[in-house]
């Protein structure tokens, strides 16, 4: 009980924390909000944010670890009968129509995503972030395979998967940077799966099938 209280009272900090720093730069820009400046709003010290947070850019990019295995926890919970591609298109369409922030999909995605075009760092971490998602993805896909060493499927499918995520993305900061409205870009996000799910291969639409139990 006590270390179950312990944890929450951990968790409840570092969101805390990255609450306040994510409002100081979305106010003030990356570059020029110090860690100083964030201990301070925070009322703790600069080692504490460090403890919770070893570099600045994690204040910002605080759920760089879930989005790391976002790709990976699809395909390890496909469903019987159903291929890698299979699960990642299911869950990337339930999130694009439930209008989720997971995708981008809020008010306030043009304001988040200014930060990071404004900001090297933030950029280059994002960059970091999506090559660990994809290099855990092709892991993943080995793994849930059994491939052998040395086989490129797992990393080829990977790609493929991956190109499918980063498009989808992309395409709906770019809408959402011209203030259109979440539900609206929605719609038109799920066409834009139908039409990259229509340029997959079988062989990607096939690949890593969960065997029915």
């Amino acid at each position: 009980m006590a270390e179950g209280l312990r944890e929450r009272k951990k968790r409840q900090t570092k969101q805390r924390i990255s609450d306040i720093a994510t409002g100081l730069f979305l106010e003030h820009g990356f570059v020029t909000v110090t860690v100083a400046d964030v201990a301070e709003a925070a009322d703790v010290s600069v080692n504490t944010v460090y403890n919770y947070f070893p570099a600045k850019e994690d204040l910002f990019l605080d759920r760089g670890e879930a989005i790391v295995d976002r790709l990976s926890g699809y395909v390890r919970g496909r469903r019987a009968g159903e291929s890698a591609a299979a699960a990642v298109l299911r869950e990337l369409r339930s999130d694009v129509e439930g209008v989720s922030p997971h995708v981008g999909l809020f008010t306030g995605w043009a304001d988040f995503m200014r930060v990071i075009t404004d900001a090297h760092a933030l950029r280059s971490r994002l960059w970091e972030i999506q090559q660990e998602a994809l290099d855990r993805l092709a892991k993943t896909l080995a793994d849930e395979t059994k491939a052998a060493d040395g086989d490129p499927m797992p990393g080829l499918i990977a790609g493929q998967l991956s190109w499918v995520h980063s498009t989808l993305m992309a395409w709906i900061g770019d809408e959402m940077t011209k203030c259109r409205n979440p539900a609206e870009v929605s719609r038109d996000a799920l066409v834009l799966l139908d039409e990259m799910e229509d340029l997959l291969g079988e062989k990607v639409l096939n690949y890593a099938v969960r065997e029915a139990e």
